[in-house]
């Protein structure tokens, strides 16, 4: 399609703004609780939405890619953000209970298939589920790809992307002693769950603002203040899952184990200017992959309201819709 077309589009056109008409809590059984929450058409396309982070939460604004006459659409916070509880808890919180969360949420609300609509994190977890639950997914819709690599790791917390950010990975580095610059992600995890309330707030903002102040392409690299609650929601989690390298069984395994959805439908959405999650990821996962459609946003970052990245997804959606 036209890029500067769809920009217009992810402007101007983004559906408008929806309320749910169910919203429910439910007991996972071992100590959390997820918020769910439906919206659109009750007997729509259905569709479930993974945020990204691992801690981002969902928000009010990613019910607007979907027409609401005719998607079912379905939005979680997963464990420990937004309004699932308990707060930034990490207990009991790998990717694999996140696939069984999403099995249970599939259950609960009488779905036998839907479209997995995920970015960044949210897009490593939609391939997870689909390579684990292959006949539970009618499509994925992928954003920003990041494959929990060791490899997308390095160059955002080991030193790559400092490249282009010099000054501003500096203010990331500065907290942490020059001894410990050899695994950051080590480094603020051990402050990150120190048991000093003060001190998790204080990495926690400087973990967040690091990653917050390089999701746009036209971000001057300021380190606004996001709110503490989020932060260390946000920050805790997402250091948890990748200290953890994603709670994968090997380095690379969602690219190992594509051939088990190479029959799902799959649309590809990314940013030419990821600073995040550079394209080079989702190139490799759309090689190969014949039911795979991947495009590449000239002059977009990694963010989902960027206006290239937002048109592109709203394109894709409405296609869908009509098929």
């Amino acid at each position: 399609m036209d890029h500067r077309s769809g920009q217009k589009r992810a402007v101007e056109y983004l559906y408008p703004p929806i309320e749910p008409f169910d919203q429910r809590m439910m007991d996972m059984g071992d100590g959390h609780k997820i918020y769910v929450e439906q919206c659109g058409k009750p007997d729509g396309i259905p569709v479930i939405v993974l945020h990204g982070g691992p801690g981002g939460g969902c928000s009010p604004a990613m019910r607007r890619y979907f027409d609401p006459s005719v998607y079912r659409v379905v939005l979680f916070d997963q464990r420990g953000c937004g309004r699932s509880r308990p707060h930034a808890s990490v207990e009991n919180n790998t990717t694999w209970h996140l696939i069984r969360d999403i099995e249970a949420i599939r259950a609960a609300l009488g779905i036998a298939q839907f479209i997995v609509f995920g970015g960044s994190w949210g897009a490593t977890l939609a391939l997870v589920y689909a390579i684990s639950h292959p006949d539970a997914v009618a499509q994925l819709v992928l954003r920003g790809v990041f494959l929990g690599t060791q490899a997308e790791l390095d160059w955002f917390y080991g030193g790559g992307v400092a490249a282009f950010f010099p000054e501003h990975w500096q203010r990331f580095t500065a907290p942490i002693p020059p001894d410990e610059h050899g695994d950051l992600v080590a480094a603020y995890h051990r402050r990150l769950f120190s048991g000093n309330a003060g001190e998790e707030a204080r990495f926690a903002r400087v973990w967040a603002n690091w990653e917050n102040a390089l999701a746009s392409v036209s971000s001057d690299g300021f380190f606004g203040e996001g709110p503490s609650d989020y932060s260390r929601a946000f920050a805790r989690l997402e250091n948890h899952y990748f200290v953890n390298a994603g709670f994968l069984p090997s380095d690379g395994w969602i690219l190992q184990e594509k051939h088990r959805i190479a029959h799902i439908p799959a649309a590809i959405v990314q940013g030419r200017l990821d600073m995040i999650c550079p394209p080079i990821s989702a190139v490799r996962l759309a090689a190969g992959w014949d039911k795979a459609t991947l495009n590449i946003v000239p002059l977009s970052g990694h963010a989902l309201s960027e206006p290239g990245i937002s048109a592109a997804l709203v394109a894709v959606m409405d296609d869908l819709r009509r098929r």
